[in-house]
């Protein structure tokens, strides 16, 4: 179906970087905000400043991550500990929610100046799932994805929205645990064996692995092909547009 095995009757979609390019504007804004910090923090304590790397430490720290994990897992990474805070710290603030709300400040504006574009093989493959009356679900770690899916113009293909919104509400952990994908399943009516995931972050892979799926497409917009496939996709693709163009076959 698609390009996919027969029996996969229902798809859950990452968002930022399967079906729109925030991924880079996500990126950016992660760098942008964690090397302000590791420079002050540099000048607090003496060491060497070493810059956040948006593509190594972005891949392997908070890609498919929820925003307040992907901090706290960084931040790990290079033996920082900090205040958790809460959600009123304001941007700036030194504490996970300080640092996590001054990302979310820059990615917010980075979307307003630059826009959201889909990708159009991802575009089309949605269409095509449509038209053959196939369910489909967004799955993002993302509190700000029904804002994206509109301003990219895709909000109207999906039939279940599970966000970071809807993980906080139900307090379902965020990937690389598998709770949120499997939310999305249910909420389609569709077993994880016969439901296909498809995902550009190791985090999201390896959460669609966990969660049993029948099917995980490893999206490789950032050359990463082997590192999915260690993760647990079952198939790798550099677009959408292979998985339609090998049913044509």
């Amino acid at each position: 179906m698609l390009g996919l095995p027969d029996h996969i009757r229902a798809f859950l979609f990452d968002l930022d970087g399967v079906l729109t390019q925030t991924a880079k504007v996500h990126a950016a804004a992660w760098k942008s905000m964690f090397d302000d910090f590791l420079r002050e923090e540099a000048r607090r304590t003496g060491d060497e400043f070493v810059p956040f790397d948006p593509t190594a430490d972005y891949d392997r720290y908070v890609d498919g991550r929820p925003r307040l994990d992907g901090t706290r897992t960084f931040l790990a990474s290079r033996g920082i500990e900090l205040p958790e805070g809460g959600p009123a710290d304001p941007p700036g603030t030194r504490s996970v929610n300080g640092l996590s709300t001054t990302k979310n400040d820059l990615v917010l504006r980075l979307i307003k100046e630059q826009g959201v574009q889909p990708y159009p093989g991802s575009v089309e493959y949605l269409h095509r799932l449509r038209v053959l009356g196939l369910p489909r679900a967004v799955v993002s770690s993302s509190a700000n994805c029904r804002d994206v899916l509109k301003a990219a113009g895709i909000d109207g293909l999906f039939d279940v929205v599970i966000d970071g919104e809807t993980a906080k509400r139900e307090g379902l952990p965020g990937k690389p645990a598998p709770d949120t994908y499997l939310a999305a399943a249910k909420a389609l009516g569709t077993a994880p064996e016969d439901a296909a995931v498809f995902e550009d972050a190791l985090a999201g892979v390896a959460s669609g692995r966990a969660g049993g799926f029948g099917t995980v497409v490893g999206v490789n917009r950032t050359g990463q092909a082997d590192a999915l496939r260690e993760n647990g996709a079952d198939l790798v693709v550099d677009d959408l547009s292979e998985l339609i163009e090998g049913a044509a076959q």
